[in-house]
């Protein structure tokens, strides 16, 4: 319920700079441009520049993913059903004791509590890690064969010092004699029950009477770390990998928020790509096109296959080499070779003589009535 909030109070459009109808395409090139700008590999010690950037990446893990933003639009319609009042409604929940199965039951899910104030309701219990973001600069080959890399990013992490548990070494977060560890206490009024945090433990559920001296408690600390992910073979540019759990550690035993990674991939040399095809040009001779010839074509792992060409091949024309491509577990592509005619612009008097000999013989096209 706390990310719903969290998206009833946030407008990830305007986050991005885009409208609520803005296309995916739109969407996904407004991130990349804000993703540049505020990256912190950009804006080293710059912590304004660094929080805009994991709010852009928040606001791109939902709006730019259809299911999630379809989610988002509709808590924006209808508002977080969080409680009466809508954000900012001073922090109460309200819970119906009426029975178990009954109106209560009814009533505390229709404005998303639980029952009988069970750990994780409200703003108490396990949360979510957030999820962080990173670009990776691939080589051209290595991102159409696929490699197993290091990552080096400075992000928050379990505390050392620790292990997470916000509590100094020797000793152990204390469960909250107030709230018995629920993170919130109860006012009974009849037939109406108002829970609120925990004031001892400020809705944690625990108290830490000697904190960690390197994360003060918090069981979090930000610190340099190396994550070791395996880019599949094939990935374009621009592509996001998410890693599940490799993001921000989660406060109060929650899971951690994901890691995603976007790829940038070098230009080549001599291969561009289409999909899983591969494309490149190769030039050839005026006599080579004309009579027809087998011509040696590069490949990307280095090696040559033969391409054989029909006598009045034409300039700007596409040939494709099966199985020549990018291969993935699942799937192989093609090399699509495009042929450019090599004219020559300086020539020999034996060359120059023999040519206007063959200009004598071939017909122009513009004189036979062809056009091409």
């Amino acid at each position: 319920m706390s990310g719903q909030r969290e998206w009833y109070e946030k407008d990830y459009y305007a986050v991005l700079g885009v409208s609520k109808d803005a296309t995916v395409k739109d969407i996904t090139k407004a991130y990349r441009k804000l993703a540049r700008e505020y990256h912190p590999d950009a804006n080293p010690d710059n912590a304004k520049a660094e929080e805009k950037f994991k709010d852009i990446s928040a606001a791109y893990d939902v709006v730019g993913d259809e299911k999630k933003r379809a989610e988002y639009d509709e808590v924006r319609r209808v508002g977080p059903m969080g409680g009466f009042g809508g954000p900012g409604g001073g922090g109460q929940n309200i819970r119906f004791d009426m029975g178990g199965d009954g109106l209560g039951d009814i009533l505390g899910q229709m404005f998303g509590r639980g029952g009988g104030g069970r750990r994780g309701g409200g703003s108490t219990g396990p949360q979510r890690g957030q999820d962080i973001a990173t670009t990776l600069t691939l080589d051209f080959v290595d991102a159409a064969h696929g490699l197993t890399t290091s990552l080096h990013l400075t992000a928050d992490a379990q505390c050392s010092g620790c292990s997470g548990s916000g509590a100094r070494a020797g000793t152990s977060p204390k469960t909250c004699g107030a709230c018995g560890g629920r993170g919130s206490t109860a006012d009974n009024q009849g037939m109406f029950s108002f829970s609120q945090p925990c004031r001892s433990c400020n809705g944690n559920g625990i108290i830490i009477e000697n904190p960690c001296s390197t994360c003060r408690g918090t069981g979090i600390e930000r610190r340099p770390r190396e994550v070791n992910v395996r880019i599949p073979a094939g990935v374009d540019n621009g592509q996001r990998i998410r890693l599940k759990g490799r993001g921000s550690p989660g406060r109060n035993g929650g899971p951690a928020g994901d890691l995603f990674v976007e790829c940038n991939v070098a230009p080549h040399p001599l291969f561009t790509r289409e999909g899983l095809n591969l494309l490149t040009r190769v030039p050839v001779s005026f006599t080579e096109a004309v009579l027809g010839a087998t011509i040696a074509v590069p490949t990307l792992d280095g090696a040559e296959v033969t391409l054989r060409l029909k006598a009045g091949t034409q300039s700007g024309s596409r040939h494709r080499v099966k199985g020549k491509g990018i291969e993935t577990p699942k799937h192989s592509g093609d090399l699509i070779v495009t042929v450019d005619v090599n004219v020559p612009t300086k020539l020999s008097d034996e060359e120059r003589a023999a040519i206007e000999s063959l200009s004598e013989i071939l017909t122009s096209p513009r004189t036979s009535g062809s056009t091409s």
